[in-house]
């Protein structure tokens, strides 16, 4: 199988109506699920995964990001389908970064062989059942009905189809750019919220921080063709170093977690010696780059919003 290629974010056109930049955001992001989903069911590459996930989670952010636009009663049964298909995805990804990061990272660093054997084992058994589980779900008549059925609701844009006060459905049909603005400069305030007294956040306040820059992320990348090019390109940049660290810290903030459910029930030494100084390692990496995250917050905070300049 050929792996399909990572696309380019959606490109909206300033011409486009609320109601038309919706549906050319949906119909991107959908197709990137069905792009990648025979990937992550063959197993071929562990990106088949992780883009379904993205894909999905996109998704998620559009519908919450035309809230303002299209009723929530609309939307909340299709935002329910793709949370049930992320249930899945989710672990799956956590094992699949789990192998190929957190235990890559430490092979032959720590003299405690019998112990990096058996966890690499371990892992590998854990997920080898969440792809299988990922297969029936691929597979359940649950999923193929969502799958076309949205599908099909794109198509028609059957958010439109459906009765609603006559005022939303003028406002749907306004330009996009001043809904744009609006989305984003409220994601950046709720961003710049989230991080303030960065150096003496909590660890779930730093995952929430985490959570808000993604979304502010994908509604830069929805939106960045409506405004200068060069300025959202420099500031999702500076975004994206932000994420990549509080990113890695979550990934190391999540292990204990999924080691707990590797490791219940075991009492192997090799196994739970192990454990210990993958976390120990681990924790390290996270307390150092916690410090990198710094500059790169304070960077980005004083940054501009290119979408102002329009």
């Amino acid at each position: 199988m050929t792996l399909p290629s990572i696309r380019k974010a959606v490109v909206l056109s300033h011409r486009q109506s609320v109601n038309e930049a919706f549906e050319a955001i949906l119909r991107h992001n959908f197709d990137d699920v069905l792009r990648w989903m025979p990937v992550a069911y063959s197993r071929e590459d562990i990106e088949g995964v992780h883009q379904v996930r993205v894909a999905l989670r996109r998704l998620r952010s559009a519908v919450s990001l035309f809230r303002k636009a299209i009723p929530r009663a609309i939307t909340d049964p299709w935002n329910e389908e793709m949370r049930w298909v992320a249930s899945e995805f989710g672990p799956t990804r956590d094992l699949d970064v789990f192998i190929t990061e957190g235990l890559a990272g430490l092979t032959g660093k720590v003299l405690l062989p019998e112990g990096e054997n058996k966890m690499h084992d371990l892992a590998s058994r854990h997920q080898d059942a969440a792809y299988a589980r990922l297969c029936l779900l691929i597979d359940s008549d649950r999923y193929k009905t969502f799958a076309t059925n949205f599908d099909q609701w794109i198509k028609v844009r059957g958010w439109f189809q459906v009765d609603m006060p006559s005022d939303t459905r003028a406002y749907m049909g306004t330009s996009i750019v001043p809904y744009a603005k609006r989305v984003l400069s409220k994601r950046m305030s709720v961003v710049l919220a989230a991080g303030a007294s960065l150096e003496s956040l909590s660890g779930e306040e730093l995952h929430q921080l985490r959570i808000e820059c993604k979304k502010l992320r994908y509604a830069t990348e929805f939106f960045s063709a409506l405004f200068d090019n060069k300025g959202m390109a420099e500031f999702v940049l500076q975004l994206k170093e932000v994420q990549t660290l509080l990113g890695v810290m979550n990934d190391v903030a999540v292990m204990p977690h999924l080691l707990d459910g590797l490791l219940e029930g075991s009492k192997d030494p090799d196994l739970l010696r192990y454990a210990g100084a993958l976390i120990g390692w681990r924790s390290y990496q996270s307390a150092d780059i916690r410090k990198q995250l710094i500059a790169p917050w304070k960077l980005f905070s004083r940054t501009a919003s290119p979408w102002q300049k329009r």
